[in-house]
């Protein structure tokens, strides 16, 4: 009963918005892919076995993974094109970006097996598109790695402090980490010199950039098929700079000397009306609100 609930919201929640994977120029120009390497396990990769191969390929970077309904980026297409069109289909697909060239990662079966076959890209190279929500209509899908613990709150499987809840006209992402150290704010930074502003502003600006990866993973990364965008997309310049707070808000934050009650660090109007915005204390909590209007 709790399930079809909470798909019940779902729908009403995503029931105006419609959804169709962007086009891609066949005139974008391609780039360099090459066969990076491949690790079979002929009897399929058990246990945590799959995550082991990943993390050692990827060493200290972050797997994202692909969402066949999201924006298709031409240089991982060159890749998936001929598999999807395959009857060896791909079961899943990551991209890792923390390196000099990403690498594409794709679990393929093979006979009784399977086979995690790596590519390196010369680039992620879709062009930046409006943000929109794709048309969602179960939680079985976007909250894959979470459990349901009441009507319209699910709770992540491997992190209790992370948690959804979902009503017909909202959905909102909390996680909570308490810091031991509060963000300071100097009651006397509006009499500083320019250089020390901006020395501090830039101090802060690095800051909220991490709280932005953070919430990242925690909510965009945690859950599937909800946005456009593909995990990658959110932290590239091309496709944010104009959602995130600028130098010039921070510096006008500090101004003020004291702490506020929260700081937006990401908002964005998307193309079917919604909101959404990332938001931190600067104390261990963060949130991501999405908004039907």
């Amino acid at each position: 009963m709790r399930k079809i609930l909470a798909a019940c919201a779902l729908v009403a929640f995503f029931a105006t918005f419609s959804h169709a994977a962007p086009a891609i120029s066949q005139k974008t120009k391609s780039t360099t892919t090459k066969i990076y390497g491949a690790v079979e396990a002929k009897g399929g990769f058990v246990g945590g076995r799959l995550f082991d191969v990943l993390d050692s390929v990827g060493g200290t970077g972050t797997w994202m993974e692909w969402d066949v309904n999201g924006v298709r980026d031409p240089s991982v297409m060159k890749v998936l094109n001929p598999l999807l069109n395959s009857t060896n289909k791909p079961k899943m697909v990551w991209a890792i970006t923390e390196r000099e060239k990403p690498l594409l990662s794709v679990l393929l079966p093979k006979g009784e097996g399977e086979v995690l076959v790596f590519y390196e890209l010369g680039a992620l190279d879709a062009k930046p598109v409006p943000l929109k929500l794709n048309k969602v209509l179960t939680p079985d899908v976007v909250f894959r790695d979470y459990r349901q613990i009441s009507e319209k709150e699910f709770v992540h499987l491997d992190r209790s402090n992370l948690k959804i809840s979902v009503t017909d006209k909202l959905i909102h992402f909390t996680y909570d980490n308490p810091d031991k150290t509060p963000l300071r704010y100097d009651p006397d930074f509006a009499t500083k010199t320019l250089v020390d502003k901006h020395a501090e502003v830039n101090d802060y600006l690095g800051f909220l950039r991490y709280e932005y990866s953070m919430m990242l993973r925690a909510f965009v990364q945690s859950t599937r098929g909800i946005f456009n965008w593909q995990p990658w997309h959110w932290y590239m310049d091309k496709w944010n700079s104009k959602f995130m707070i600028s130098p010039k808000e921070i510096e006008m934050l500090l101004s003020k000397g004291v702490p506020p009650e929260y700081i937006t660090v990401f908002k964005s109007k998307a193309a079917g009306g919604e909101t959404i915005e990332m938001r931190t204390t600067g104390n261990g909590f963060i949130e991501m609100v999405i908004k039907r209007p």
